[in-house]
């Protein structure tokens, strides 16, 4: 009885592979991070939009869901055509060599129509939500696969910056499904906040993997212009960003406390890449440090509304 017991769970085991498989294959290709990172700062945005209006979070779950769920798809689409465009030079990069899409285990069709259906349906839920937010998510998705992943991305070092408008638009988003007028400053100022955090958090991994870009024909700073040049670009944003996140004062004190220590950490940490000999080791420091401020900051922003 038990030898026949192991071979049913063997035989389920394997039958369960292929659709284990599947799955991750477009949770790789929808890029399930990034959704999940964007996910966040929109719900931020939802959350201050609620706070700042007197609003309750269950009088208005159905904008709420609708905004949340069209954020999710319309990111997830836009990541699956971008991954569709990429196919060529995904696999000359080892970060991106083992995306479906490059290895040939989701065809390149059915990325491309995964995309398209994800991308039409976001943006039907986020209408749902408010013709402003759907706006705003169009603007977001054409930016990052048109202007971004077609254009800038293989031609110009300027495709971290102006690509930095597609993934600065989800708190505005989120605001605008509670406020579609969006008279508010937070919503603009939370924008820019996200808009100079990408320039150092992508330039931060563009020097950890410089070669793997100048194999790909990519032409991030570093590749073009040295570490650096790359080293006070990524200083400068983070300068600027310290007092633009300190203009979101109307949050309350403890967002102030917060953001003071994290950005001027950062700022700190920025500066020191002057000064290190190991430049590798510093980029990725400022990587993973940069992941910790953007989700710390605008978990801060959600929890300082408590002490209000």
């Amino acid at each position: 009885m038990r030898g026949i017991g192991s071979s049913e769970q063997v035989l389920e085991s394997s039958a369960a592979a292929p659709w284990r498989r599947n799955v991750q294959d477009v949770l790789t290709t929808v890029k399930i991070g990034i959704v999940n990172s964007n996910l966040m700062t929109a719900f931020t945005g939802v959350w201050l939009a609620l706070s700042f209006n007197g609003e309750s979070l269950w009088t208005s779950i159905t904008p709420v869901l609708f905004v949340m769920l069209g954020t999710a798809l319309v990111i997830a689409g836009g990541c699956s055509l971008n991954n569709f465009i990429d196919r060529d030079i995904d696999p000359l990069m080892n970060r991106t060599q083992e995306r479906p899409s490059a290895t040939g285990t989701m065809r390149g069709k059915t990325v491309l129509i995964m995309g398209l259906a994800l991308s039409v349906a976001g943006l039907i839920s986020l209408l749902a939500a408010s013709a402003t937010a759907a706006a705003f998510g169009l603007l977001g998705l054409l930016v990052y696969v048109l202007v971004y992943t077609m254009w800038l991305k293989r031609s110009y070092s300027m495709n971290t910056v102006v690509g930095s408008i597609a993934g600065a638009v989800p708190p505005i988003i989120g605001w605008a499904a509670i406020d579609p007028s969006l008279n508010s400053p937070v919503p603009w100022i939370m924008f820019l906040v996200l808009f100079l955090w990408q320039p150092p958090h992508f330039l931060a991994l563009a020097m950890k993997r410089v070669e793997e870009y100048r194999c790909a024909g990519i032409p991030m700073l570093p590749v073009i212009a040295g570490f650096e040049v790359t080293k006070r670009q990524m200083i400068f944003y983070v300068a600027v960003l310290v007092p633009t996140s300190l203009l979101l004062y109307s949050i309350g004190p403890v967002y102030m406390a917060g953001a003071l220590i994290l950005s001027f950490t950062w700022l700190g940490l920025a500066i020191y890449g002057l000064l290190i000999k190991d430049t590798i080791k510093w980029a990725r420091i400022m990587f993973v440090y940069s992941l910790n401020y953007m989700t710390l900051l605008f978990l801060i922003m959600i929890i300082s509304t408590f002490f209000n």
